[in-house]
């Protein structure tokens, strides 16, 4: 029988089930994989600290797939000490998503902002062994339970997307770090038909908003128009005609999306605690497997 090591072909996988001895990691927003073979993970050498936003912003826009950087109300670093000198090698973001029902209607009982937030980034590097994530991530919660956080909400977008030529921008998860921590699979989002631009990148509807209202932070979306051929806005017009004109002109295209993955984490110094948060969606009732086909 081939063995799981020798068989996976590891450059082209996105995920690979929560049972398997690989773990993920990443480093310039490309994908690579440690094996427990290794030898594991060495908790003695390892620390979590709060980060200041400049820093975290930093490592998640260099390093995670996202390229990008989320509103954060906190922001973990794990650092290795094994060499003498703290270095920097993985960042969780806990942060505010555009809407509180994003929070409210998974755990209705908790304060949106306050007692519930959504991790919205979690990316370690290709040096970490294997099992670094599952402990990192558990020490993140025990920082923020004793900042009277008890719930969180993650999300997982199983759609792979490419850009106009093809090429492979987002290869679609499906969450397997939030199974394999026993995180509550509490099925998908809402489907939507989202805005694709021609490098791959979704302008969701949050950032269309801020460019039609010219709310603060619409200068990213119109740099990022322009950069792809959108005619600068001329003074006086109506900022939703040119946004409208701008993703013609580009070329964006309408990706439906049957929508992402939600996972929920219920925290409490014990079972009993746990468990006494009170859901209000239903569990799904397995673990989805494989992302989902290409759909652009």
């Amino acid at each position: 029988m081939i063995s799981l090591q020798e068989s996976l072909p590891f450059e082209d996988l996105v995920e690979i089930p929560t049972a398997s001895a690989w773990c993920q990691r990443w480093r310039a927003r490309t994908h690579s994989w440690r094996h427990l073979s290794e030898g594991g993970f060495d908790a003695r050498r390892y620390a979590v600290e709060l980060l200041p936003e400049k820093g975290a912003k930093t490592f998640v826009v260099e390093h995670h797939y996202s390229g990008s950087f989320p509103s954060a109300r906190f922001r973990y670093g794990l650092f290795d000490h094994g060499t003498g000198e703290a270095r920097l090698c993985g960042v969780a973001v806990f942060g505010v998503p555009v809407r509180a029902e994003v929070l409210s209607l998974p755990l209705p009982d908790l304060v949106p902002y306050v007692e519930s937030l959504e991790c919205s980034r979690f990316v370690l590097l290709d040096e970490c062994p294997a099992n670094a994530e599952s402990w990192f991530l558990a020490r993140c919660f025990d920082a923020l339970l004793a900042r009277g956080v008890r719930g969180i909400v993650s999300f997982a977008d199983p759609v792979p997307r490419t850009d106009a030529a093809g090429a492979v921008v987002a290869v679609g998860h499906v969450g397997t770090i939030y199974q394999a921590t026993n995180a509550v699979y509490m099925g998908r989002a809402t489907p939507r038909t989202k805005k694709l631009l021609p490098n791959g990148v979704v302008l969701n509807e949050r950032m269309a908003q801020k460019v039609r209202r010219q709310e603060q932070g619409h200068e990213y979306a119109e740099r990022m128009l322009l950069g792809l051929g959108a005619a600068p806005m001329r003074a006086g017009a109506d900022p939703k005609v040119w946004l409208r004109e701008a993703l013609e002109a580009v070329g964006a295209r309408n990706l439906r999306h049957r929508g992402v993955h939600r996972y929920v984490y219920r925290l409490g110094r014990n079972r009993r605690e746990r468990e006494s948060i009170r859901l209000g969606l239903s569990a799904g009732t397995a673990y989805p497997k494989v992302p989902d086909g290409r759909g652009i």
